[in-house]
């Protein structure tokens, strides 16, 4: 067959990585997905520690973080075309698991992180790393989003009106301080 083999036939986007727990899913995250997608064809969004939930570390399940980052792009009008989302369990960080991960998702090109230690793992797997900008950091970080929560402390204008009502809907401030209890 004409062709067979040939991968210059193959249309294969530019696409990145974003590896995260999105413990919740917050504006930070929607402002790094804008500005990747100035940047890249497609973004793989990947899950971390997809088995882990109810707790106060990671209190919404692989499903639950799903479907906030589904609806909290779609709130920005992000094209979800260009969004794939992938789940992995927790794993310890070392090469091995970064050759794993890139072997999970479709081709990607590049991974999109601000952590130093999976930027040199991903780097020694042979990936290229780009770090973006920060976002207001200090606000748009999970564990502070979730302690505002514990606090009963005003933390929906941190995550897009979407990912508020399903953690609402969900219990979410509730499952975080049952989590947090001491019996």
């Amino acid at each position: 067959m004409s062709g067979e083999g040939d991968k210059s036939k193959i249309l294969i986007p530019d696409r990145a990585l974003i590896f995260g727990r999105f413990q919740p899913f917050h504006l930070g995250h929607v402002k790094v997905v804008e500005w990747a997608l100035q940047k890249f064809d497609e973004l793989v969004l990947l899950i971390g520690m997809a088995d882990e939930s109810h707790t106060f570390q990671n209190p919404f399940t692989a499903g639950e973080r799903i479907w906030m980052i589904r609806e909290g792009l779609k709130e920005f009008n992000v094209d979800l075309g260009r969004i794939i989302t992938a789940t992995v369990p927790t794993m310890r960080v070392y090469v091995g698991h970064a050759l794993y991960i890139i072997n999970l998702v479709p081709h990607i090109k590049a991974i999109i992180t601000r952590n130093p230690v999976i930027a040199k793992v991903f780097m020694d797997a042979g990936l290229e790393v780009i770090q973006p900008p920060l976002f207001s950091r200090e606000i748009y970080r999970g564990s502070y989003i979730r302690q505002m929560m514990l606090e009963d402390l005003e933390w929906e204008k941190f995550v897009p009106k979407s990912v508020a009502k399903i953690v609402k809907f969900l219990n979410g401030e509730e499952r975080i301080k049952i989590a947090c209890s001491k019996d």
